[in-house]
């Protein structure tokens, strides 16, 4: 399926005569007939109910509704680019480990939402999914957790977070001072599972430093599903402090007392790069967090 057969099928839907539809296409009725008969056989069902008067079926319906959206937004990229090309506007793409939206993240983006001659692009990606997408240029800036040794990479720590674990409601950790060792004792639901390294890494050493190893009784992908597993009962685990934001009755947040057990946030960009909006994106940074 091509650009060309939702515009070619959007003009037929719309008009409900292919006469009319290859006029205002300006194409010949024949090779349109044909182009619409690709498009059913691409999806595997009938669109259009050939009668007099043609009409729409039930899937034609659905699809030239939500192929509409799609053209528009396609034709939106379609301008965008050529803005950005022709230097009208800039575009800044922002990776972002999910954690790190309960920091300084959001208030940046509304800042850079404010400039109407900037395009944002936000992707949600780990520490090292951010670290290949800078090297491909698919992203400008990154938001992660992970320090990676990476010459073509330039990582600076933004702040640190406590880590506090995460319990069911009416654990008996809740009724005692809560540190590593206590919690060594535990199951673990660990995020993420993939890609490595990652977060869970961070975790695994910071047992590991102290000659702990921990029991993981479930993996998870995303920091939501490990915070419900862990109120479904499977474990618990740890989340740095601010996601203590999120509030839920069937969990409690427990602080830790080893000092060392702490996550940063780590903004990374391509060394050496010295763009004005990379320049401008540290800049607003330094003022947030003052």
């Amino acid at each position: 399926m091509e650009v060309r057969h939702v515009r070619y099928f959007q003009a037929v839907a719309e008009t409900l005569n292919f006469t009319r539809a290859a006029e205002r296409l300006n194409i010949a009725q024949p090779p349109l007939s044909r182009q619409i008969q690709q498009l059913e056989e691409f999806l595997g069902t009938e669109l259009l109910e050939r009668s007099r008067p043609l009409q729409l079926t039930e899937a034609g319906r659905y699809f030239y509704e939500q192929s509409g959206t799609l053209l528009r937004q396609f034709q939106q990229l379609g301008e965008n680019t050529r803005r950005i090309g022709e230097g009208q506007r800039q575009w800044l793409g922002i990776g972002f480990a999910p954690s790190t939206l309960y920091a300084a993240l959001p208030e940046l983006i509304r800042q850079l939402r404010g400039d109407a001659d900037l395009e944002l692009g936000l992707h949600e990606m780990t520490t090292l999914q951010q670290i290949e997408a800078l090297k491909s240029g698919r992203i400008d800036i990154g938001f992660g957790r992970i320090h990676f040794d990476d010459p073509a990479i330039h990582q600076q720590v933004l702040s640190e977070d406590r880590l506090v674990a995460v319990v069911p409601v009416g654990h008996p950790l809740l009724a005692q001072p809560v540190t590593l060792e206590r919690l060594s004792h535990e199951r673990f639901v660990l995020y993420p599972a993939n890609p490595r390294p990652s977060y869970a890494d961070h975790v695994l050493a910071l047992f590991a430093n102290h000659g702990m190893g921990i029991q993981v009784s479930q993996w998870a992908n995303e920091l939501q599903t490990a915070i419900g597993l862990v109120a479904a009962g499977l474990g618990v685990t740890l989340v740095p402090a601010c996601v203590q934001q999120q509030h839920r009755a069937d969990i409690a947040y427990a602080a830790l007392e080893d000092s060392e057990a702490v996550s940063p946030i780590i903004l990374s960009r391509r060394t050496g790069d010295i763009s004005p909006i990379v320049h401008r994106c540290l800049s607003l940074i330094a003022a947030i967090k003052q």
